[in-house]
Parts: C-alpha cells; sequence; structure tokens
C-alpha cells in the first residue's frame, strides 16, 4: 500500500482551485496546491499601481447575477460588493443612444434562438434571419457575443447563448470593494498551515493517475518535483486540456484523458485583451453636455475595442478597454504601444473627445492579453456548438481519483468567477463525501 504525501492536489491557485483548498482544509484533508504562476489567482489579477490608491482588474472584475456562492464566500471573508449602477450608451452615427434604444428586438431575436429544435452557430443563426431582422440588432447580438462571451461567432453555441442571455447574467452586476484579491488571500489564509502547502513558481508537467496514489511530477526552478495523493482536483484552464501531449506547456496525463474528450471539444476559451487606462481625472463625465456622468459601460461596434467601461458608482479616473473573440485575436501578439494605440482610438471615437484633450489627461495604460498567456491563453470560456452538456461531463470525476473544477466546468454561468468558486466548491465537497465514505469502512 502506498502512503500518500497528501489527501489531496489542486493544479492552480486561481478562484476554483483556492475555494477547494479551503474547503478541502477546513474538513481536516492534507492539501497541496501546485500553480505555476508566481502569484495566486489565475486568470484573477488584481494589480495595485504606485501611488493610486484602487486596484487594477488586469483579468476577472465583476460578480454576473446573483452569484450566490461567490457573495457567501465573500461574506465570510468580511467582504463587500459594490453594484455596478449606470447606464449602458451606444455610439451610432447620430450620436450616442441609450441602451434600450431597439434592445427589445435583440431579446425577441433571442428568444428565437433559444426554441431551435437543433443548435447551430450564431453566425450561421444570424446569416439565416437577416432579412427578418435590422442590420444594428444583428450587430449588436454580433458585439454581445464577441465582448461580452469573448466568443467566436463562427464556433460559439447560438442555444447556449441564448439561454445565458435568457438567465440571471445579465441581470445588474457588481464588483468586489477592493478587487478580487483579498478573496484569494482569504482562503490561502485559511489552510492548515501544518498540514497544506502551497508550491508557486511550480510548473505541474504530469499526472500519473492509475495507481493506488496519482503522482504528480513538476519543474520548480531547474528542479523536479514529484509528490503523491490520494486525489487529485485539475482546475487547469481547458486550453491546457485540449493540448496534445507533446505540444509546448502541456500537462500529460496517464492514462489520458480520452474520456473527457466530448467534455474538452464542446468547450472554447475565448481570447481577451483587457486596456484599464489610468487617466488624472475622469474628464468623460464633462463630455457632451455631462450626459456621461452616469455612463457604465460605452459601446461601438466598429472601434478596434468596442467595449468601455467606468469605475461607477466610484468616481475614479479609469477607464477600461476591452476586446473578445475575433477581435482579440486579431490584436493578440501584438506590441504593447500598439495595443494602447488602438484603445486610446476607440476611447476617441466612442467618447467623441478631441486626442490632444485625451493624451493630456492620460496618466498611465495596463494591458493584459490573456490569449498571449502561457498559463491560460485564453481569458474565458463559451460553449461551442452542441457543447450544452459539456460543463457537466468535464466536472464529472474519474474513478474517484481525478476531479475536475473551473469556470468551464460548471453548467449555468460558464466563464464566471462564479462557475468557478462554485465548480471547485463542488469538487472539493466530492472528495471529502468520498473520503469520509471511504474512512467510515
Amino acid at each position: 500500500m502506498h502512503v500518500a504525501d497528501f489527501d489531496v492536489a489542486v493544479i492552480g491557485a486561481g478562484a476554483a482551485g483556492l475555494c477547494a483548498a479551503a474547503e478541502l482544509s477546513a474538513a481536516g484533508l492534507s492539501v497541496a496546491v501546485i500553480e505555476a504562476r508566481d502569484r495566486l489567482g489565475g486568470r484573477i489579477y488584481t494589480h495595485l499601481a504606485p501611488a493610486f490608491p484602487y486596484p487594477i482588474e488586469l483579468g476577472a472584475e465583476f460578480i454576473h447575477g446573483e452569484a450566490p456562492v461567490t457573495r457567501e464566500s465573500l461574506r465570510r471573508a468580511g467582504l463587500a460588493a459594490v453594484d455596478t449602477a449606470g447606464r449602458r450608451l451606444t455610439r451610432h452615427t447620430r450620436g450616442l443612444s441609450a441602451e434600450g434604444d431597439g434592445f427589445e428586438e435583440v431579446e425577441r431575436l433571442m428568444r428565437h434562438a433559444a426554441s431551435l429544435q437543433q443548435d447551430e452557430s450564431i453566425a450561421q443563426f444570424l446569416s439565416d434571419r437577416g432579412s427578418r431582422y435590422a442590420p444594428e440588432t444583428l450587430a449588436r447580438v454580433r458585439m454581445m457575443a464577441e465582448g461580452f462571451d469573448a466568443a467566436d461567432p463562427q464556433r460559439a453555441s447560438v442555444k447556449a447563448i441564448a439561454q445565458e442571455w435568457g438567465g440571471s447574467s445579465l441581470e445588474g452586476s457588481s464588483r468586489p470593494l477592493g478587487g478580487y484579491a483579498p478573496l484569494l488571500d482569504h482562503w490561502a489564509r485559511t489552510l492548515d498551515v501544518t498540514r497544506s502547502r502551497l508550491l508557486l513558481s511550480t510548473e505541474v508537467q504530469a499526472i500519473e493517475w492509475g495507481g493506488e496514489v496519482v503522482r504528480i511530477v513538476a519543474r520548480r526552478a531547474s528542479r523536479t518535483l514529484a509528490l503523491s495523493t490520494q486525489r487529485a482536483i485539475v482546475t487547469l484552464p481547458v486550453s491546457i486540456l485540449q493540448l496534445r501531449p507533446t505540444e509546448p506547456g502541456a500537462v500529460r496525463f496517464d492514462p489520458d484523458l480520452r474520456d473527457k474528450a466530448r467534455a474538452l471539444a464542446g468547450v472554447v476559451l475565448g481570447p481577451v485583451i483587457k486596456v484599464v487606462l489610468q487617466f488624472r481625472r475622469p474628464f468623460w463625465e464633462e463630455l457632451d453636455d455631462r450626459r456621461l456622468g452616469d455612463a457604465l459601460f460605452l459601446h461601438a461596434a466598429d472601434a478596434p475595442f468596442p467595449t468601455l467601461w467606468t469605475a461607477l458608482p466610484l468616481r475614479i479616473p479609469l477607464l477600461t478597454a476591452w476586446t473578445g473573440g475575433p477581435g482579440a485575436e486579431r490584436l493578440s501578439g501584438a506590441g504593447r504601444s500598439q495595443v494602447i494605440e488602438h484603445a486610446l482610438a476607440s476611447v476617441q471615437h466612442i467618447l467623441a473627445v478631441a486626442e490632444g484633450r485625451m493624451l493630456e489627461e492620460l496618466s498611465t495604460a495596463h494591458v493584459y492579453d490573456w490569449r498571449s498567456d502561457p498559463f491560460s491563453r485564453g481569458a474565458y470560456c463559451y460553449l461551442a456548438v452542441g457543447g450544452q452538456e459539456a460543463p457537466a461531463l468535464l466536472a464529472k470525476p474519474l474513478r474517484d481519483r481525478l476531479y475536475f473544477a473551473g469556470e468551464g466546468a460548471a453548467s449555468g454561468q460558464i466563464g464566471t468567477v462564479e462557475a468557478a468558486v462554485a465548480s471547485g466548491r463542488d469538487a472539493a465537497r466530492g472528495i471529502i463525501r468520498a473520503a469520509q465514505a471511504h474512512a467510515g469502512r
């Protein structure tokens, strides 16, 4: 009988992994958390800029909809969330208009999509019905799919998108006050230091799970590290799980993950480039006869970064430029200065502000290209055509040895922090039940 070094290994110290580790540790299990990056958070990346009093989120930022697990986690950590109340405006040739203008047509179109018998891509759906709706309606659906879901309309499931938009994910949002980092830190602090180990800058190379224990081989600096556990929770992004074993950055599984092939074929990790522009003051509140003072989101389908948002309800001088899906794919890998140039051109176009005034107010820019991040290769998931069952299939454990969690392994609000946290909690509780049942034999 092999003796494991730890009861459970958690691969990845993002929201799913840290939430799972905290649950396991609270239940008295020993845990090793292994993270390739030199920081906590994964695709949550809270940056603290010098001489700026508010955290800058280069990754996940919002709490979408009700998000009960995330909100309960914040409450237990003694943290608060702030609702992001504000108007949504879109730039047209005739000027800025409110979101409600024509949005009823989008809702009607997506109700039609939800009733389809056979799933198809968003692009195919819009092409087949182009003559029945105004071009502005079709453009808005495409922009929302690419922006909100970071999706490629040629690949994304229109039924899944329609179901998502018809749920609670679009019904308001909020932000953790102080960013997501304090919640991550809270989970890390709750780990029992006598029975747990947090290994940063440690890249997992192989997971061997066919025997009596799970054996994990990793690289840390120039050394090879090996440890064994009774079970493991894998929270790697689906983009890493989809790599062939011989590709750079891949994790070798033995036995392989052929039982997850269908699940992994149904989920796509969408690209996102996020530019957080730091100004000397929120000058946009003075524009357009001060109509932008209560603007939260601003859109323009023809801009390189078609979505901007402010920090409302906090009136601080941050303006975030966002592009996802094909737009982010086109810009991915471009130099930092080129990306910033496109972001500023988008601000100039959407706000209709003179370039000189905008540049005069600019302090600095913070850029993150999630497609180029070697440990994620994308930002968050959407479902491919026919992939509605993929999250549940991905989350299903293998032989009570390998458990899976992450924002792509949770049915419902796929692609959100809530999905990641809920899936991490569920995987941990599944292991706790299995361990208790085994101990009771």
